[in-house]
């Protein structure tokens, strides 16, 4: 199944991404993807994207990360709510509590 997603390509403490169509079997780090609809840089806040591309897979089938769907649904390109990306926090745990299970 092809995903579109974020495809980290910065430095070290410069984080900046391509935007990329790819097999979801791939890694987000293994650096294979069929092509590149965009690109994002956090630090200077901005989305440059290939809306009539991201359109076009995505009406051959493709599926949207959960990043790349809020992303696309901010700009406006696709309709729909945004996902929550935010992990679920665990409730807190007090110290003799975590010791008493070890």
């Amino acid at each position: 199944m092809l995903k579109i997603r974020l495809q980290r390509i910065g430095r070290k403490n410069d984080p900046s991404f391509r935007v990329v169509l790819t097999d979801s079997k791939n890694s987000t780090k293994s650096g294979k993807f069929l092509e590149i609809l965009g690109t994002y840089n956090p630090k200077a806040g901005e989305k440059k994207l290939e809306n009539e591309k991201i359109k076009y897979w995505t009406s051959k089938g493709a599926k949207c990360s959960d990043t790349m769907h809020n992303f696309l649904v901010h700009d406006g390109v696709i309709e729909g709510k945004k996902i929550n990306v935010l992990p679920k926090k665990k409730p807190t745990q007090k110290r003799k509590e975590l010791k008493a299970k070890k």
